[in-house]
């Protein structure tokens, strides 16, 4: 079969490779549609500690597809059941874990980051996935490429159960890329009055807005002016840094409204931390300032519900589509910044 290994820096192959070879209790799954992520980007540009020459890894943490096979051991999945698989595995018995929070477990593994994921046309879910609910069957109505995109979905959902939006709030989304957009989605349907959306570039304010129409541009430039025109002074309930900037995370603070609430979802790059912010403006604003990292099995489910629900159209997120014959070129797509979601597709 075919599969997209990283083999270090700016060093990702097509290999033709076997078939995965499984355990009684584990399951291999057709992959049917990967997406194609920020963190796939700089895995590809920086490197990932074990992938090497010697230890090539397939990337790829955004997918669904067909159970092709079935452990003799595995119970609750069948051949041909359409699955989509979050990606995070823990250990299982630490106190994260037990809280169902896999995904900040301090021995945290993932499909397509530290063992084999969805760039290949099939691939192994382990014994570890099944056990803690990873695999989930897909309703009717939710496509192979809905389920891919419900992953970095659930990581929005995730950001927003750490930093609530309530009805009616002002909420400002720094970044407009996919995870931007998702969120500016998910904002609204958790009932915010208006949602704002900056970035350096006009171009991808313009997809957002097409996406819908209800969101409300604000270029990059000149950004705290037009936020504070906006909103009469106050600033915004609830800001989000859907970007890797420091300069993003210290407005951020400045931008707040009294009270108000900032999540800082983008990861920095390690050269850019520590970041100074102004202690004293959370402090006398009475700020909460909050992360969120990942998603766990609860948050996977609940955002797939959204979809398979209709109450949240990711249809329009998948602006391009590739074979895995055509990687190169889908990468070079990604990373252009000229849609939204790109997914490797095994039609």
């Amino acid at each position: 079969m075919l599969a997209a290994r990283l083999y270090g820096p700016g060093d990702i192959r097509l290999d033709e490779v076997p078939v995965p070879v499984i355990t009684d209790r584990e399951i291999l799954v057709k992959v049917r549609s990967a997406g194609i992520c920020g963190t796939d980007m700089r895995m590809i540009k920086n490197g990932f500690p074990g992938i090497s020459e010697a230890s090539p890894r397939t990337l790829g943490h955004e997918l669904s597809g067909e159970i092709a096979e079935v452990g003799a051991q595995v119970t609750g999945y069948r051949v041909g059941m359409r699955v989509g698989i979050a990606p995070n595995m823990g250990c299982g018995i630490c106190g994260e874990c037990i809280r169902g929070n896999q995904h900040l477990c301090a021995s945290y593994e993932a499909l397509g980051v530290q063992t084999d994921g969805g760039f290949a046309e099939y691939v192994r879910v382990p014994e570890q996935a099944l056990r803690f609910g990873n695999v989930v069957e897909l309703p009717a109505q939710v496509t192979f490429d809905h389920a891919a995109v419900n992953e970095p979905l659930s990581c929005v959902y995730n950001g927003i159960e750490q930093c609530p939006i309530r009805a009616g709030d002002d909420v400002l989304i720094i970044g407009a890329g996919p995870i931007g957009i998702m969120y500016a989605q998910l904002a609204k349907m958790s009932g915010a009055g208006r949602v704002f959306l900056s970035n350096r570039s006009t171009g991808r304010l313009e997809l957002a807005c097409r996406i819908d129409p209800s969101f409300i541009a604000l270029p990059a430039d000149g950004l705290k002016e037009s936020l504070l025109t906006q909103t009469g002074g106050r600033g915004a309930d609830v800001i989000v840094t859907a970007n890797p900037s420091p300069e993003a995370q210290q407005l951020a603070v400045e931008l707040a409204a009294m009270g108000g609430r900032i999540n800082f979802f983008g990861g920095l790059p390690k050269d850019s931390v520590p970041v100074a912010l102004d202690t004293n403006i959370i402090h006398y604003k009475q700020l909460l300032v909050t992360g969120s990292t990942k998603a766990n099995n609860a948050h996977f489910r609940k955002t797939l519900h959204f979809i398979a629900s209709g109450i949240l159209d990711v249809g329009k997120l998948v602006s391009a589509r590739y074979a895995i014959d055509r990687f190169d070129e889908a990468l070079r797509h990604a990373g252009s910044s000229q849609g939204i979601k790109t997914v490797i597709a095994f039609d």
